[in-house]
């Protein structure tokens, strides 16, 4: 069940790429994608925790799929033609800060650290998703070749709350 609500909710989309309109903001999809091809390129292994209402279950795993474990990340994607004016834009030499205008929008705040060459030391990104039958936080952070998590608060109407969370350590 766990990984059904994680995998849950990827619609499909037209990448902006394909339309040949420049990318607004820092391209998380293509960031990832080539991670993916990475991560997928070395085989290693995962420790993977996986908790949900504070039971905990770890094990060493070899990740099939990067593209499906790192799909909450790709879908923080805000390159989108329609929110070309929906972040507001904090950056210096190391970080990248965006922060959602519109309160509708999911992703909700994004910071990304770099260090003095421009390379990705680490990515936090913060969702949310509110309607009448339920309310759902997420905080994913990315550090490279290294770590991920994912944390998941949710409220279901007449059905109380759940707090997931998934770490993998990346072994080398």
């Amino acid at each position: 069940m766990l990984c059904c609500i994680i995998l849950c909710g990827t619609a499909c989309k037209p990448d902006i790429k394909e339309t040949g309109a420049a990318l607004k903001y820092f391209d998380i999809k293509g960031y990832f994608s080539a991670d993916i091809a990475h991560l997928n390129h070395l085989k290693i292994q995962v420790l993977k925790t996986v908790s949900h209402n504070g039971t905990t279950e770890s094990k060493t795993v070899k990740i099939d799929n990067w593209g499906q474990e790192f799909n909450l990340f790709i879908d923080a994607d805000i390159n989108k033609p329609a929110w070309q004016k929906s972040y507001t834009v904090i950056t210096d030499d190391s970080l990248l800060f965006y922060k959602a205008i519109d309160p509708e929008l999911k992703m909700r705040e994004m910071i990304i650290k770099r260090d003095n060459k421009q390379k990705v030391k680490w990515i936090l990104i913060f969702n949310r998703t509110k309607n009448i039958l339920y309310t759902t936080t997420e905080k994913l952070s990315y550090y490279p070749d290294s770590l991920y998590l994912i944390e998941k608060d949710q409220h279901v109407r007449l059905m109380g709350n759940n707090h997931y969370r998934i770490e993998g350590v990346i072994k080398h």
